[in-house]
């Protein structure tokens, strides 16, 4: 049953709430305005004080009691407007109208310099876009979004971030039964491909307008003043996404679900779902255990994105020309630039991760033969990257392949055809290859021991050593070590 009506109070908004909620002014099609469902014993799992500081609130002005209950929706802020938002989605390519199922966007939040940021709650109960599903979401997914999204911003890759979990004393039933939780997600803003999607699906072309003329105001002003801001906006949003999916194969990131719901027009990381890092590099890696033929894996994602930024350009394309004809000839244009935007990104960065400052024609067979180094021995990508900056090389076997003694040999012989110094050159690939990431099997192991166990230091330790994860800290050194056998972990769950 969908909530409506409730006597959830709201705060006085003591701790700094500047809530401004413009998605809400746009026409009703666009969501549906409700409240969320209360629950009974909210509990504070984890918050994220660096991240509220950020956004201009106190959090430490409010009891424990009083943050449980703000971040589990039982009391609301003053001005926030609660709606759960429609959406579709192509779900491994096929098209379904979805919405909000189990998430309720409080507002929008205005900080002290002005930036503007979603504050919503994963888990916060039924909607009418909910299709038969509780609303609700279990402990262990909220608490590894909380981990992922907070390791990918210390990696300095565009990203959703998570401002709290909270327990809510309630089970749900999903195999077996397991403690509930909600999540309060901050985002530049919820706007997906699958917006566009869904306004597109009901043929309202006035709306698609509507919709695209928020954005360039919202993400984009400056592309109010282009000759065609329709085309602009559809150029721009594959710059970010190609940017953003380079920047997920540098570190070894496998989004796991890229759906069309699941990509942001602001470019932004969203939906920590199924997804992880790649221990050995393999470019098939698949984590999702719903990906039974690798459309998602590792070096698909480029192509995904891809074919997402299709289904986008064609729900713009009455905004892009009159004629239909002239507007499908700009949408395919702009989306063929993509892979070659794509390999910019990514080629550049494989290039800061070698310590090359400047371009050869031949670096991208450089690269190329490093990686095929390391998948024919299972080398561990982070690992691998990072040891080439060290002052000797380690002993796994990788490393004393004759291949690679030459292919190492031809990388010297390159970085001596630069200007900069070899110190240079290690200082770059230090402040480009982490030294930490969350292991798959380390984040199994915090989720494993706060939910079975309650204990959250496995966790808190983790978020520390992620704070700086190019950074040599002897005290964390144990993060590094690629699992054993035993432990690895060859499927992520969805956990919805």
């Amino acid at each position: 049953m969908v909530h409506t009506k409730t006597n959830i109070k709201p705060t006085n908004d003591r701790i700094g709430w500047r809530f401004d909620n413009s998605y809400a002014r746009l026409p009703k099609s666009f969501y549906v305005q409700l409240l969320p469902v209360p629950v009974r014993a909210p509990w504070i799992a984890v918050l994220n004080h660096a991240l509220a500081e950020s956004l201009g609130l106190d959090l430490r002005s409010l009891s424990e009691e009083e943050a449980a209950q703000l971040f589990a929706g039982n009391v609301l802020p003053d001005s926030a407007h609660p709606i759960a938002q429609a959406y579709a989605g192509h779900q491994f390519g096929n098209f379904t109208m979805l919405g909000d199922g189990r998430a309720i966007l409080l507002g929008e939040h205005l900080t002290p310099a002005g930036e503007r940021f979603d504050i919503q709650l994963k888990g916060s109960g039924q909607t009418p876009f909910s299709r038969r599903g509780d609303g609700r979401a279990a402990l262990a997914p909220m608490l590894r979004e909380y981990i992922i999204s907070e390791a990918m911003h210390a990696f300095n890759i565009p990203t959703t971030r998570s401002l709290a979990v909270v327990t809510t004393g309630e089970s749900i039933m999903r195999e077996t039964m397991l403690p509930g939780a909600i999540l309060t997600r901050v985002a530049a803003s919820h706007i997906r491909v699958g917006t566009f999607e869904y306004i597109a699906g009901t043929g309202d072309e006035e709306g698609i307008k509507t919709l695209a003329d928020y954005v360039i105001q919202r993400h984009y002003p400056d592309l109010s003043s282009a000759e065609n801001p329709y085309l602009a906006l559809l150029n721009t949003v594959i710059e970010r996404q190609a940017s953003l999916v380079a920047k997920w194969s540098l570190v070894g990131f496998i989004h796991g679900v890229m759906n069309t719901d699941n990509m942001t027009i602001s470019g932004e990381t969203i939906d920590y779902g199924p997804c992880a890092f790649m221990d050995a590099y393999d470019p098939h890696t698949v984590f999702s255990s719903i990906d039974h033929h690798g459309r998602y894996s590792y070096r698909n994602q480029p192509h995904m994105a891809q074919w997402n930024l299709a289904r986008f350009a064609e729900t713009l394309l009455p905004l892009l020309h009159p004629v239909q004809e002239q507007a499908v000839v700009l949408a395919e244009e702009a989306i063929h630039a993509f892979p070659h935007i794509h390999q910019t990104h990514w080629l550049d960065g494989m290039r800061k991760k070698l310590g090359l400052f400047t371009e050869e024609t031949e670096d991208i067979q450089l690269i190329e033969a490093l990686l095929t180094l390391m998948r024919e021995h299972q080398a561990d990508y982070t690992n691998s990257f990072r040891a080439l900056a060290s002052e000797t090389l380690p002993t796994t076997a990788v490393f004393h392949d004759a291949a690679f003694i030459a292919w190492h040999a031809h990388w010297q012989a390159r970085l001596s055809r630069q200007s900069e110094s070899r110190q240079s050159s290690f200082c770059l690939m230090q402040q480009h290859n982490p030294a930490i990431i969350p292991r798959n099997h380390r984040v199994e192991e915090a989720l494993a021991a706060a939910t079975e166990h309650g204990d959250y230091s496995p966790m808190q330790r983790l978020l520390a050593a992620l704070t700086n994860p190019y950074a040599d800290v002897p005290e964390y050194d144990d993060y590094r070590t690629p699992p054993a056998p035993s432990e690895r972990v060859y499927q992520t769950f969805c956990g919805t």
